[in-house]
């Protein structure tokens, strides 16, 4: 793991918002000024090839990037633009909603929910 590298994760550590490389980057730049933009895309590359971060798509946005490994979802607030983590509930498998070709062995699995989050008064 490289120095930058490292600072890259730590910021995917300390707030767990999802965020995209240029928000990375500007975190980043407080703890290693002379970093630069294309640096933080290569570790965020380095990182998710070596499964230490994911990368989460939501449409035609920018990626984000995500440091919980644990397998969980994503729920995508169209409002805000925030982006939480959706775990699952305990002792049920994902398979068992799903209609899936037999002998199919789920070895990924990536669930993006778009919606909006109600707020009560």
């Amino acid at each position: 793991m490289t120095k930058q590298r490292k600072v890259v994760y730590d910021v995917l550590l300390e707030d767990r918002d999802h965020p995209t490389a240029q928000t990375i980057f500007e975190r980043s730049q407080a703890k290693l000024p002379t970093v630069s933009l294309a640096t933080i895309y290569n570790c965020l590359d380095a990182l998710v090839s070596h499964q230490v971060v994911r990368q989460v798509n939501v449409d035609r946005e920018p990626s984000r990037y995500c440091a919980n490994l644990s397998e969980h979802g994503h729920f995508h607030d169209k409002e805000s633009g925030e982006v939480l983590d959706i775990k699952f509930k305990p002792n049920v498998s994902i398979a068992d909603f799903l209609d899936l070709p037999e002998g199919a062995v789920i070895e990924d699995l990536e669930l993006n929910i778009k919606g909006f989050l109600k707020t009560h008064s």
